[in-house]
C-alpha cells in the first residue's frame, strides 16, 4: 500500500483557558525538509518534534506548526520589576538635573532599559507539554491517514495503467506472429523489383533473412516487460514505502517498452507501443508523489 507525499493533519485540545492547534502540512521532496513554526516557550522541545517526524514522515517538504491562544484572563503578561525601574529612574532624573535637560520622558527611557520588562512565557510545564504532545500525535495520525487516502487513489490510478501496458501487450503478441511473413513478402517484392525474380539467389536470401529476423525477435523483450509491471504491481502491495522502488522499476519497464518499439518495425506493433509509452509517462508523473 503506498502513500502520498502530499498530506495534511490538524488537530486542536481546549483546556478552557487555552486552545492548542497543531497543523502539519507536506508536499513533494526527495528528502525529508522539515521546517517548525512554534511558540519560544516550546523551543526545548524541538528536538523531540524533529525526532517523531523524521521517524514518521519520513519524506517531504514539511511545514510543522503549533498556534496557542489564551483566554482573556488567562494570557501571562510581562512583568515590570517595580525596584529596577525606580532606581534607573533616579539616575535618570539626577543626570537630566545636572544637565539641565528636560525630564518629561525619563519614564518611557527607563522601561525601555535591560531587566525591567521580564517576560515569563519562556517555559511550558509537563501539563501543557502532555496536551500539546497529545494534540500533535492526533494531528499526526491525521497527517499520516490523509496521506494513506491519497495514496489509495494513486495506487488505484497506476494500476489501471500498467494494465493498460500489459494490454497492449496481449495486441503486441497477436501481432507479432503476422510481422514476419509480411516481412519476407515486402523484401521479395523489393528483390523483384530490383533486380528481377529469377536473379535472386534464394538460399543466400533465406540465409540473410533469418539473420535479419533474428535481429527483430522480441520474445526476450516481451517476457521481460511482462514480469517487470508484475514486479510492479507486486511492490504497490508491500506495506513499506516504495516510491523510489517504483521509479527504478518504471525505468525498466521504459528500456524494454523503447527496445520493443525499435525492433517492431511493424506500423501497427508501433501504435500499440506509442500508447505504452504514454501511460508509462503518466506513470511516472505519479510516482513523483509516492512516499
Amino acid at each position: 500500500m503506498i502513500k502520498s507525499m502530499t498530506g495534511y493533519g490538524i488537530a486542536s485540545h481546549d483546556s478552557g483557558s487555552t486552545k492548542y492547534t497543531v497543523e502539519i502540512k507536506s508536499l513533494n521532496s526527495k528528502f525529508l525538509e522539515l521546517s517548525l513554526r512554534i511558540p519560544k516557550a516550546f523551543s526545548e522541545k524541538e528536538f523531540q518534534l524533529r525526532t517523531e517526524c523524521n521517524k514518521q514522515i519520513e519524506r517531504g517538504k514539511v511545514n510543522l506548526s503549533i498556534n496557542v491562544e489564551q483566554s482573556g484572563s488567562t494570557v501571562k503578561a510581562a512583568g515590570i520589576d517595580a525596584n529596577l525601574l525606580k532606581h534607573y529612574y533616579q539616575q535618570l532624573k539626577a543626570v537630566s538635573a545636572e544637565l539641565g535637560e528636560d525630564s518629561g520622558n525619563l519614564m518611557q527611557l527607563a522601561l525601555g532599559l535591560p531587566e525591567v520588562v521580564k517576560y515569563t512565557e519562556d517555559t511550558i510545564t509537563d501539563e501543557e507539554w502532555k496536551m500539546v504532545e497529545g494534540t500533535f500525535k492526533q494531528a499526526l495520525a491525521n497527517f499520516q491517514q490523509f496521506r494513506l487516502d491519497e495514496g489509495n487513489v494513486l495506487q488505484q490510478e497506476v494500476t489501471n495503467r500498467i494494465g493498460v501496458i500489459l494490454n497492449n501487450l496481449e495486441q503486441v503478441e497477436l501481432e507479432d506472429p503476422k510481422r514476419i511473413p509480411a516481412i519476407r513478402e515486402r523484401l521479395n517484392l523489393f528483390l523483384a523489383e530490383a533486380v528481377g525474380g529469377e536473379n535472386v539467389d534464394h538460399n543466400r536470401f533465406e540465409q540473410e533473412l533469418i539473420y535479419y529476423i533474428d535481429k527483430l525477435d522480441v520474445t526476450e523483450e516481451k517476457v521481460r516487460l511482462k514480469t517487470h509491471c508484475q514486479y510492479f504491481l507486486e511492490t504497490l502491495e508491500s506495506p513499506d514505502a516504495n516510491g523510489k522502488k517504483l521509479g527504478f522499476i518504471s525505468q525498466e519497464i521504459g528500456r524494454e517498452i523503447n527496445t520493443l518499439g525499435s525492433k517492431a518495425n511493424d506500423a501497427n506493433m508501433q501504435k500499440l507501443v506509442v500508447g505504452m509509452k504514454e501511460e508509462l509517462e503518466k506513470i511516472k508523473e505519479q510516482l513523483l508523489n509516492v512516499l
